[in-house]
């Protein structure tokens, strides 16, 4: 009995002993997290204490490799390796820090014997594939990021099942990612399914930054630089994204879906040959799908080959009913029709509770619009709703930033600002801008003025944003307080800038193009600053008209997200109203305003004034601006290739019961159309007119 308890103490202590050990060594790994000379320290008072414990002396190895001291976690880690050559851990310490060596051939050899050890090593993986590509050798590095991913497959599905089950709400998931993220910072698959969920809840910056970290950390990783050229897509850096997919065909030339994907960023940049050779190469291999039907379908549109487009869609939707991608092509047309069958159709998806978010979405809004040309008024608000409310809930807006924004251009673009730095910019005449809210006929007008012999017809052109973002990264101060700061010879500059880079949009040799990105009313005093001479029109409509009309319309996500709320549509329009009324008083007779209504009840004489304004001979053509064919890649694509006529009722008029958030968030920009409040007059009745001529 006595040897038994003895025994048993013996036991205990030792017990106790590996617990006391084994915490020990948790808190100087988490100490090497923050503190690593303080690690070093407590490792090796562990090994002086206990000789031989290979876990103090890993710990005190990698206290040397944060600290960059190289030379003596190589010396360290090799004797351990001698001693204890079959041991994973040892092997990939010591094929890290040989890899900071620039002792890539070693350094492989060491992990290639920790996956062989333990092929399950997600992160071994990813240093060896980041070594192989290092050294050189791209293929192998491809195979050991792909080995990583598929070594991952089993968290990577955890995470999908739970971004399944959480439908709209992502955050459970997302904290989930986080959560892996901070355990294995570099761990490539959840760093990139990070950016993936960034890129479906429209967090397109977001996303950017992790998969710019992915790529540097390892450049052969395809999947990766794939979701990066969709993101610069959405961002309009459409030939930036042109370069990562031709990087992605360097290695894979015969991608049939990146260069699907390809074929559209370069029908964004006006290569319509090009792409149609790119959809041409591809269509033997991915007709059988839905993909290419649905992107060509987009094409056809663009270049108004609207039959087509019927067909491209109505064989994607062929394909899967479930792809609201494909009847919002159809919707978005502004001339399909649809039939009985079809509501039907999209009727029974909708009740489906497998359906994708953004498919459920896109095909709310399709129904919307069929239900609206078969009048059945009250269903189809009630769709347009359902579509605006998931978009929403999607998508990242605050209104009260917005305004605020809005605020600090009038603060910064005084009467006296504007003086003070005048004929400072670049003297061309070559740009017209026209400006305004999304759905006010600023396609109409670019049609109008692309009809004229001098005029080229470009697109919604992203670079005058990419000035501001550009400006805003240089400073502490938000945009355009920053304009404070530029030196004079700046904003010549700029205005050199923006010529250089619409560059590319110019396919023809004319004088003056346009570029009708609508939220350029934003940049009304960059523009004056930096192209003093460019024109500039400002294309209004009804505010009720335009406001529902926009509301109505499912844009891309990110691009519009003052749309999807009724109230927050017409506080955008009352802000835009107010913000183009302060650059009436600070720069009058600069802005030309264009009124919709006026266009359609007396085209010529509209068209005449707006010739005039920009400094151009009258064209007879000008008032056949429907007979142009160039292609067009807005909403109004097909609208503007047909003449003029005036509706016998405005549509919103039908969902009149429906409005009211709107038109109390109107106000009296909507009582006074077309003359607006005179914004912060001591009389808040007082009106003023808005000009229609420079």
């Amino acid at each position: 009995m006595e040897t038994e308890l003895v025994s048993s103490a013996v036991a205990d202590a030792e017990v106790q002993h590996s617990d006391t050990l084994s915490a020990r060594l948790t808190a100087i790994a988490k100490v090497l997290e923050t503190d690593a000379p303080a690690a070093s320290l407590q490792a090796g008072e562990v090994f002086t204490n206990m000789p031989g414990q290979q876990q103090a002396l890993l710990l005190f190895a990698g206290a040397y490799r944060v600290m960059d001291e190289l030379d003596g976690a190589h010396e360290v880690l090799q004797m351990l390796a001698d001693a204890y050559p079959r041991l994973a851990s040892i092997q990939y310490e010591l094929g890290l820090v040989l890899g900071r060596l620039g002792m890539h051939r070693k350094a492989i050899e060491c992990l290639s014997r920790v996956v062989e050890a333990e092929p399950n090593h997600p992160a071994a993986w990813r240093a060896l594939g980041n070594q192989h590509s290092l050294d050189g050798n791209r293929e192998a590095a491809a195979v050991a990021y792909s080995r990583q991913l598929w070594v991952g497959v089993r968290e990577l599905k955890l995470l999908e099942d739970v971004i399944a089950e959480s439908g709209e709400d992502l955050s459970k998931a997302e904290n989930m990612l986080v959560q892996c993220l901070g355990v294995n910072p570099t761990d490539l698959g959840f760093v990139h399914l990070l950016a993936e969920m960034s890129m479906s809840r429209d967090k397109w910056t977001a996303a950017r930054d992790l998969l710019e970290r992915t790529l540097a950390l390892a450049p052969d990783y395809h999947a990766a630089r794939q979701s990066f050229a969709i993101v610069l897509h959405q961002e309009a850096k459409w030939r930036e994204a042109i370069t990562h997919f031709d990087m992605i065909l360097e290695a894979r030339p015969d991608d049939a879906q990146v260069e699907l994907l390809k074929a559209w960023s370069l029908v964004l940049i006006g290569e319509y040959e090009q792409a149609q050779q790119l959809f041409d190469k591809v269509r033997p291999e991915l007709e059988i799908g839905a993909p290419f039907w649905l992107n060509y379908g987009h094409f056809l549109r663009t270049v108004g080959r609207s039959r087509e487009a019927v067909d491209a869609y109505r064989r994607c939707s062929g394909f899967d009913p479930a792809i609201g991608q494909a009847w919002w092509g159809l919707a978005n047309l502004k001339t399909y029709r649809f039939s009985p069958a079809d509501i039907e159709v999209m009727q029974a998806q909708l009740q489906r509770s497998d359906l994708e978010p953004e498919q459920r979405c896109q095909m709310e809004f399709a129904l919307a619009t069929a239900l609206e040309t078969e009048k059945a008024y009250s269903a189809s608000f009630e769709h347009y709703h359902e579509g605006n409310r998931l978009r929403r809930a999607r998508t990242y807006y605050e209104p009260e930033a917005s305004e605020l924004r809005m605020r600090t251009t009038k603060a910064v673009f005084t009467a006296e600002f504007l003086r003070s730095r005048e004929g400072l910019g670049f003297d061309a005449k070559d740009p017209i801008f026209i400006v305004g809210m999304p759905r006010a006929g600023s396609t109409l007008i670019e049609q109008i003025l692309s009809t004229h012999p001098l005029v080229e017809g470009t697109a919604e052109l992203p670079d005058l944003s990419e000035i501001a973002t550009d400006l805003r990264a240089r400073s502490e101060h938000e945009f355009p307080e920053i304009l404070r700061e530029l030196d004079p010879d700046e904003f010549r500059t700029l205005g050199e800038r923006y010529l250089a880079t619409t560059r590319y949009q110019r396919k023809q040799d004319r004088p003056y193009f346009t570029d009708k990105s609508p939220l350029n009313f934003l940049h009304v005093g960059l523009i004056h600053l930096i192209l003093p001479n460019a024109r500039i029109i400002d294309a209004r409509r009804h505010p009720m008209s335009c406001s529902f009309s926009g509301y109505k319309q499912c844009f891309s996500l990110g691009s519009m997200p003052h749309t999807y709320d009724l109230s927050e549509v017409g506080r955008y329009y009352a802000n835009y109203v107010e913000l183009m009324a302060h650059f009436d008083r600070v720069l009058p007779g600069r802005v030309h305003r264009v009124f919709h209504e006026s266009m359609v009840k007396d085209p010529e004489t509209e068209i005449r004034r707006l010739l005039d304004y920009c400094g151009l001979p009258f064209e007879e053509q000008c008032l056949r601006f429907h007979e142009n064919d160039r292609g067009v890649r807005t909403a109004s694509s097909e609208q503007v290739r047909k003449p003029i006529y005036s509706a016998t009722v405005e549509p919103w008029l039908n969902y009149e019961p429906w409005l009211e958030p709107l038109k109390t968030a109107l106000g009296d920009v909507l009582t006074l159309y077309p003359a607006v409040p005179e914004f912060g007059a001591a009389n808040p009745a007082a009106i003023t007119h808005g000009s229609h001529a420079a």
